[in-house]
């Protein structure tokens, strides 16, 4: 009997027949997750990243028991929930277990006097809000894949959101976590409200993709529902006028919750104008009336400041509306030969304009669009976020054509010293630059991983491991 099979049948032993899955239809869809170069594998019929079984954990004693048993046999351990991961973080490059999270559900807790919320990891971040603004509350935490991720995801890759301006990301909105360690011990992390007892420990486990622990249950930071906002979209300029007004609304310490510059190819689609010319500002708003008012004015004069016009609030509105439709990438991805690509980088102030100039100049060949804008804002920089959509020959191809799309925008990134992930995280796409990116940092990982997983087990092959 092989070793994948002795540990399927310990497994087996464990959990029962109905918890584990060894089938070909299970084993393929755990080995794609929605990164544009899995879904041409899937699409060709190819799984090269396949676990040699899924074992779907429904409460935080399967996820220890599961972790045990991994350490006992020596098997690979690599945890998903809901798959939407874009950059190949839940795909098990070394086989063996798949630890799906997507059971560990159930109701969720609120402390409306602490302001908090708790869920379990697997539970769907647009249900969990949806939930919560019935009960007039919120956690302004709002990715493009609200409906489709979990809020164990959240952390795990260190995500942020469309509000991130005003809210922050998740590290800002965490209170706290339970986390099982690779030999199935479950601990937890928590700062109520902040805490000086040591390093921060909550910070080791957020953006590290599985590979230093599993996170299994979630405590967010809650706020009431705003009570007002408004909303209003500038023409400006151009690109360095529009960051411009971003850097200075920054400087002056407004906390808009909305900020989105977007270059003249974007700008047509987020006008949903195909014959708009110009670069578009959107911005929002939200609190108390009379914070709202008294922040749009701000703002309004700024853009004024560096010579943007108003335009009205309708497309800023409309954007509101469709802004978890991910149908374009999708449609394009599931055309033979299309291929569509997302990636989103940061740099500070000082050096984003050059970078988004070298990043066009260099991907404009690849594709049939790049489309650019920049959507969260910091006191010091902002993310960049690029969209290339184009076709080729066939889905042999565009495989092809993506790769490269990776390696020049990682390239040129590493070239201007960018960081070279905002809100995606590493997975297997970015996992090659991850040691360059970090440069001596890297060194801290390493002995971090050493230290919790000795025996690498956890999501082998992510963040240059």
């Amino acid at each position: 009997m092989s070793d994948s099979q002795l540990l399927v049948r310990r497994l087996a032993e464990s959990f029962g027949a109905e918890k584990i899955s060894t089938d070909p239809a299970s084993l393929a869809a755990t080995s794609h997750d929605t990164w544009p170069v899995s879904t041409k594998w899937a699409r060709r019929g190819l799984h090269p990243h396949q676990a040699d079984v899924v074992v779907r954990a429904v409460s935080e004693a399967d996820v220890s028991a599961v972790l045990r048993i991994a350490e006992e046999y020596g098997a690979p351990v690599t945890t998903r929930a809901l798959g939407s991961s874009v950059t190949g973080q839940p795909l098990p490059t070394l086989g063996g277990i798949v630890l799906d999270l997507s059971g560990l559900v159930g109701p969720h807790e609120v402390d409306e006097v602490d302001l908090t919320v708790t869920a379990p990891a697997g539970v769907n971040g647009g249900g969990l809000e949806d939930a919560l603004n019935r009960a007039g509350w919120t956690t302004r935490f709002s990715p493009q894949s609200l409906y489709r991720s979990s809020v164990g995801g959240w952390l795990s890759t260190l995500a942020t959101g469309q509000f991130s301006s005003k809210y922050g990301g998740v590290e800002d909105l965490v209170v706290g976590y339970r986390v099982v360690l690779a030999g199935g011990e479950a601990v937890e992390l928590k700062a109520s409200p902040r805490a000086a007892m040591g390093p921060d420990l909550r910070q080791v486990f957020l953006g590290s993709e599985g590979t230093l622990g599993v996170i299994t249950r979630v405590t967010l930071k809650i706020f009431p529902l705003p009570a007002a906002e408004d909303v209003q979209t500038f023409l400006v300029p151009d690109v360095g006028a529009g960051l411009a007004i971003m850097r200075e609304q920054a400087a002056r310490g407004l906390r808009p919750s909305l900020l989105r510059l977007y270059d003249p190819t974007e700008a047509r689609h987020a006008m949903a104008d195909p014959g708009f010319e110009g670069t578009v500002l959107f911005v929002g708003t939200e609190g108390e009336a009379e914070t709202v008012a008294a922040e749009m004015a701000v703002l309004t004069r700024i853009a004024a400041e560096f010579g943007a016009t108003e335009l009205g609030p309708e497309p800023v509105r409309a954007w509101l509306a469709r802004r978890f439709d991910f149908s374009t990438v999708e449609k394009r991805l599931d055309t033979p030969g299309g291929f569509a690509e997302t990636v989103e980088v940061a740099h500070t102030w000082r050096h984003i304009e050059a970078l988004y100039t070298d990043v066009r100049k260099a991907l404009e060949p690849l594709a049939d669009e790049v489309l650019v804008h920049f959507s969260h804002v910091y006191p010091q920089g902002t993310s960049m976020y690029i969209i290339l959509l184009g076709g080729v020959a066939d889905d042999a191809a565009a495989s092809e054509r993506l790769t490269e799309i990776w390696a020049t925008a990682m390239r040129v990134c590493l070239d201007h010293g960018a960081e070279l992930s905002h809100h995606h995280g590493g997975g297997l796409a970015r996992s090659p630059y991850s040691r360059r990116s970090l440069g001596s940092a890297h060194l801290v990982l390493r002995r971090l991983k050493h230290a919790l997983d000795p025996d690498g087990l956890l999501n082998p092959g992510k963040l240059g491991l």
